[in-house]
């Protein structure tokens, strides 16, 4: 009997064989294990095999058991993955497994995707050999989780940095690259602390200063400006995965510009790393001094609350916990490089991280809520404290909201005395009445009395069938020219449609209105207007409601015209007149309403999150499963990162707070040390931990632990400022060495873990969009903060990004990004990301070539250079060297220049020189 997982049954050996990258290693233990463990290990793990019940043929709880295969076959196509028979077999194409039911498509996703990249798998060879990870005690001798060591503070660090790194380049008896030129040092720290490159200005104040201390000054003036906030948040935002939409459905997340302004003024204000923590983890939960205080804690929490979810999952308890194991996730990697969600199923494989600790950490943000559950559940959007003179209007206006609230449902009651309810006799209705009974019908509708309100004898539905077949028209004669109210009555419910075609063929012309009968009609429970039209007596004075195009019954009740022509002295009967006036009060109510909603103050929201109403600690999910509960654990923290005796949990908060403090403590072993290592790799284009979110066992160990501890204890020191950290780095002759590489230092050190030289780094995307517009002199520095799409934009799908303002401030619109990310090796923005991929791929050299972006930047820069005052094509040919490279030009990129441009002064030739010059290497990379 084929069983559960048989299709995973003989993974191909050439796909087992490489050993499986820290990321690969992560994936497998978060997606791929608990599936194995829930649905194969029964029928095809050790206890199977032991009572020789083992299904297939096939052991599936070891790598060597898949590798060994069983009856059926390899599971896996190693040259084509796509059509392996394990992915053929959960999708139910072949063998439909597991037999007791598909599973869910997000599983089929990782399945597949586990597939793609070779199905790597960390469990080792052994068959009866049971994988464990580290204990606690073993741990807390692993060197992340050593503390830092205290030393006095530096009075230059950077010269302790430099001594640390000579010292091993002593050692292996090499000598480091010389002193970058000041031209290249200048164009490498404007990107790094502005990322925006210097202009031929700034560039030559620097480089034909006589001052000795020019280069620290301008450190100081780049450090002291708003663009280095913008540049450092941009990094944080690759680890907070910062985003503004969904994926789901493409939903806007329209409040989360507020939290990018934060964290741009936060490291702007250089405010100390541990607020920055605090607010982020439990902002909601500060004390505060003033109604700004209160309002950027509130903020800050959308850090939490910025996951990109499944809301439609319908099992809520399970989206509960994903929603904590994704915030456990951007916490623990985040700010201590952990991967702490590996224990949600078992404890971790290899790193001593038990699952108890696993659900002390997930207890407290298990109590912490950041969606509103229904059948598609919604973010949380928090208000915000606002200043005494405007709370005095905001007040205002929302209490005028609910009375006008309260008057509409008034009036619509009072217009039938109970509302709509039962039937009514046509010739109680005002105005000419056209009845569905006497209406002309194509096609089988049904009638029916079934809701018990309606219109003459009943009304009439189309049975939810036929579509495009059926239609009814409702036909008169006015008796006099002139302009009507034409009002549609029908019957409304969940199951009907919501785009159902009416047109009303006028004097006007014929116009189609698209009506929603779900929606209570909102004239006397009753009715919808359709607008009002001219009519003409001998003209055509006919509606036609159709099912055409629609999904969900179609009903049709009556059709009625009133006229709005006529003077109160001529109306028909008191009856009439009072409908008038109760009509006419209604509409100026709705009008007041909508008028206020649309353009009167609103309360300033937050994307953010709550403390659940009732507390508690969380127990354990055997294998990770919502339903299959095991013992209570008390909420706390890491073990193994824990010095001293932890906080008491208050009892009626989630505990974030403790949390908070204990991640900002300076007793904890990795935050000082996660941090610093950030700033290190974002300077040099490496970490001294080349695995900047894993310091657990499986990422790689510091090529500089010394000059790591050192860093963290200077950072800690100095008050936890990143302004200070990233000032004592740049000042060290480490940081300011040539990426030029001798061949002996080349050969004894090629990936440059000694640090013997700089790094020639690669634009990141956003640089190569800011230098581009820079460069053309389009760039708007000045356009910062706030909103920076339409506010009547609800989904992200194909969204235009044609601004052309700083790139940090472009929405991160999930489904939507700026090509020139795409293609550039943008961060997901749906994981923590502290090392962006750099690829080398044949689309990034097209988009410099066919991209209407890159080709309008060329224009406005060859008008741009047109547009100066410099007198020869060879002045001309320097300033747009120096405007891409802030350099002049070689003496053969010159006359090679100077061919093309001979003769030819038109603004296209300078914008393919400028399209030429975008297009090159030398561009794209800062030595």
């Amino acid at each position: 009997m084929r069983h559960s997982l048989l299709l995973i049954a003989l993974l191909a050996p050439p796909l087992l064989a490489a050993e499986p990258t820290p990321q690969q290693v992560e994936f497998f233990e978060k997606k791929i294990r608990p599936v194995l463990t829930e649905h194969c290990y029964s029928c095809h793990g050790a206890e199977a095999a032991k009572k020789k019940k083992l299904k297939g043929g096939l052991q599936l709880d070891t790598a060597a058991g898949l590798r060994a295969g069983g009856d059926t076959g390899p599971a896996i196509d190693a040259k084509k993955p796509a059509d392996s028979l394990l992915l053929k077999s959960v999708r139910y194409d072949d063998l439909k497994m597991p037999p007791s039911g598909k599973l869910p498509d997000a599983v089929i996703a990782d399945l597949e995707a586990w597939v793609k990249m070779g199905a790597p798998d960390p469990r080792g060879g052994a068959l009866a050999k049971k994988q464990v990870g580290m204990t606690v005690e073993d741990g807390r001798k692993f060197w992340a989780y050593q503390p830092v060591p205290v030393v006095n503070r530096e009075a230059t660090p950077f010269a302790k940095i430099d001594k640390l790194i000579l010292d091993k380049l002593t050692a292996a008896k090499l000598s480091p690259a010389p002193l970058a030129d000041k031209a290249v040092l200048v164009r490498r720290l404007y990107f790094d602390l502005w990322g925006l490159p210097p202009t031929p200005e700034q560039i030559d104040a620097f480089v034909h200063s006589k001052d000795p201390a020019a280069y620290e000054k301008l450190v100081d003036e780049l450090l002291a400006s708003p663009r280095f906030g913008e540049r450092w948040a941009r990094h944080w935002f690759d680890v907070s995965r910062y985003a503004e939409s969904l994926t789901l459905r493409g939903f806007i997340l329209k409040e989360a510009w507020r939290y990018r302004d934060y964290v741009i003024d936060t490291f702007n204000a250089d405010r100390p790393y541990t607020d920055f923590i605090r607010e982020q983890i439990a902002g909601d939960l500060l004390p505060h001094k003033s109604p700004d205080e209160r309002q950027r804690n509130l903020v800050a929490t959308a850090f939490l609350a910025m996951g990109n979810n499944n809301l439609e999952e319908q099992d809520k308890k399970q989206l509960r916990m994903d929603v904590v194991d994704e915030m456990l996730d951007v916490v623990s990697k985040g700010l201590l490089a952990q991967t702490v969600t590996c224990a949600r199923c078992h404890d971790h494989k290899f790193d001593p991280i038990p699952t108890k600790d696993y659900y002390a950490l997930a207890g407290i943000l298990r109590n912490t809520k950041a969606l509103e559950h229904a059948n598609v559940s919604n973010w949380i959007e928090v208000p915000l404290p606002v200043s005494p003179e405007v709370e005095v209007e905001l007040k205002a206006t929302e209490n005028r909201i609910t009375q006008l609230q309260a008057r509409i449902k008034e009036l619509k009651s009072a217009a039938t005395g109970t509302g709509a309810k039962g039937a009514l006799a046509v010739a109680a209705v005002p105005g000419i009445v056209i009845d569905d009974a006497t209406a002309k019908k194509v096609g089988a509708w049904k009638e029916s009395t079934s809701t018990g309100t309606y219109i003459g004898p009943g009304y009439v539905h189309d049975d939810n069938g036929g579509k495009g077949e059926k239609s009814i028209t409702f036909q008169t004669e006015v008796p006099a020219n002139g302009k009507y109210e034409v009002r549609l009555a029908y019957s409304h419910g969940t199951s009907r449609a919501t785009n159902v075609p009416v047109t009303v063929f006028s004097a006007d012309g014929e116009k189609e209105i698209a009506v929603d009968m779900t929606k209570t009609p909102s004239v006397d429970g009753r009715y919808v207007s359709l607008g009002e039209f001219n009519f003409e007596k001998t003209g055509q004075s006919f509606v036609i409601v159709s099912n055409g195009g629609t999904k969900g019954h179609v009903t049709a009740d009556a059709v009625v015209f009133h006229s709005t022509d006529k003077k109160p002295e001529k109306a028909a009967n008191k009856k009439d007149a009072k409908d008038d006036k109760s009509a006419t009060d209604l509409k100026l109510v709705e009008d007041e309403l909508k008028r206020l909603q649309t353009t009167g103050p609103k309360r300033p929201k937050a994307l953010g999150v709550v403390e659940e109403a009732k507390v508690e600690d969380a127990r354990v999910h055997v294998r990770g499963l919502v339903g299959n509960q095991g013992d209570v654990v008390p909420r706390g923290f890491l073990q193994v990162a824990t010095v001293g005796k932890l906080p008491d949990m208050p009892k009626a908060q989630s505990g974030r707070k403790e949390l908070a403090d204990w991640i900002a403590s300076e007793r904890n072993p990795l935050t000082a040390r996660v941090y610093a290592n950030r700033v290190w790799h974002w300077l040099t284009g490496r970490g001294l931990v080349r695995t900047p979110d894993n310091f657990g066992t499986t990422g790689e160990p510091p090529t500089h632990p010394e000059l790591l501890d050192f860093l963290a204890g200077e950072f800690v020191r100095g008050g936890w400022s990143t302004k200070k950290l990233v000032r004592a780095i740049v000042l060290s002759e480490t940081y300011r060495r040539s990426s030029t590489v001798s061949p002996e230092l080349a050969k004894a050190d090629p990936e440059n873990k000694l640090w013997g030289r700089a790094n020639r780094k690669r634009m990141e995307a956003e640089q190569i969009r800011d230098t581009l517009l820079s460069v053309s002199g389009q760039l708007k520095l000045d356009a910062v903060s706030g909103p920076t799409y339409p506010a009547n934009v609800e989904a992200d799908y194909g969204y235009k990004h044609a601004d052309t303002r700083r790139s940090v401030y472009l929405p991160v619109f999930r489904n939507s990004l700026p090509e020139v990310f795409e293609v550039f090796d943008f961060a997901d923005a749906s994981v923590v990301t502290g090392q962006r991929n750099t690829s080398t791929v044949a689309p990034q050299a097209l988009f410099f070539l066919n991209n209407p972006f890159p080709v309008e930047q060329a224009k406005a820069s060859a008008a741009r250079l047109l547009g100066e005052k410099l007198i020869s094509d060879d002045e001309r040919i320097s300033r747009a060297y120096r405007l891409c490279f802030g350099r002049d030009p070689t003496a053969s990129e010159r006359t090679v220049t100077a061919k093309f441009v001979i003769g030819r002064t038109d603004a296209d030739t300078w914008a393919a020189v400028f399209q030429a010059l975008f297009a090159s290497g030398d561009f794209r990379y800062v030595d």
